[in-house]
């Protein structure tokens, strides 16, 4: 079995973080690890609290995970401070945690603000040319650029900044895009562009989705495919558990997806 480590913050309410990362490498069929960053007393409503974990027992649990059991591909995504990703980029140098796949996670549904403003620079300047593949949303990628987006021209504009900051491959996620009929990300790999494409569904169940998105392109890239292959599969398996949750209940704000809609009769 494949094994596919989660570097990221842990969210209480079940929806995002390492809850959503571990859900979906199941559901993807490899073997999941984590490594918590940060605890959030988080819900649908939104972050209530963020308790960041020291970056020295940041570092003490990729240890313990690299030591033993190893990683065929390894996630990131909220990381709180400066320090935390200091300390995990230097682990990534020494363990060679490749494929590495980057979720910039900076804001929460709720828009609740998950990494610390001056971080900004740390993340660029030491996490993110070790990527293999980073996938910002619009807003993590405006952050990331310094401008605004709001076309499919901006986003391979923005794709084009963020690959100058080191990573040979960027994805970035329109969901966010108003007034389009689909949900288009685009994949820049320095040459080209390619666009995945999926229908915009009318749903408040979007909670976690970017960790999915994330997490399933990492588990395809632990099971050896390609990574053109790996994010088409992981924007099939998004948009398929968003439809089997569009009637789902939990909570009272912006609601969760069933990572294991697909694998339960009845509910794909």
């Amino acid at each position: 079995m494949k094994r596919a480590l989660t570097i990221a913050g842990s969210d209480s309410g079940g929806g995002a973080g390492i809850q959503a990362d571990l859900k979906t490498f199941a559901a993807r069929g490899v073997y999941g690890m984590s490594v918590i960053t940060a605890l959030t007393a988080q819900n649908t409503l939104g972050v209530q609290g963020v308790f960041e974990v020291p970056p020295e027992f940041v570092a003490r649990q990729i240890d313990a995970v690299a030591q033993d059991i190893g990683a065929d591909v390894t996630k990131i995504g909220m990381l709180s401070s400066g320090a935390i990703i200091e300390s995990v980029a230097q682990k990534i140098r020494e363990y060679h945690l490749t494929p590495l796949v980057i979720d910039p996670v900076m804001v929460a549904k709720s828009g609740d603000s998950l990494l610390h403003a001056e971080a900004r620079d740390t993340l660029i300047r030491t996490l993110l040319p070790l990527a293999t593949v980073v996938t910002p949303n619009l807003p993590e990628a405006e952050t990331l650029c310094g401008f605004s987006i709001s076309s499919l021209k901006d986003m391979e504009r923005a794709a084009r900044a963020i690959r100058a900051m080191g990573p040979p491959n960027v994805v970035v996620k329109g969901g966010h895009l108003s007034g389009a009929d689909e949900s288009i990300d685009i994949l820049f790999d320095g040459k080209t562009f390619q666009q995945f494409s999926g229908p915009r569904l009318d749903t408040k169940n979007t909670h976690g989705t970017g960790c999915t998105f994330a997490s399933a392109i990492a588990a395809e890239l632990a099971k050896g495919a390609p990574l053109t292959e790996a994010v088409h599969s992981a924007k099939q398996y998004v948009t398929a558990i968003l439809k089997a949750s569009i009637d789902l209940h939990i909570g009272h704000g912006h609601g969760p997806m069933n990572h294991m809609a697909l694998l339960i009769p009845g509910q794909e």
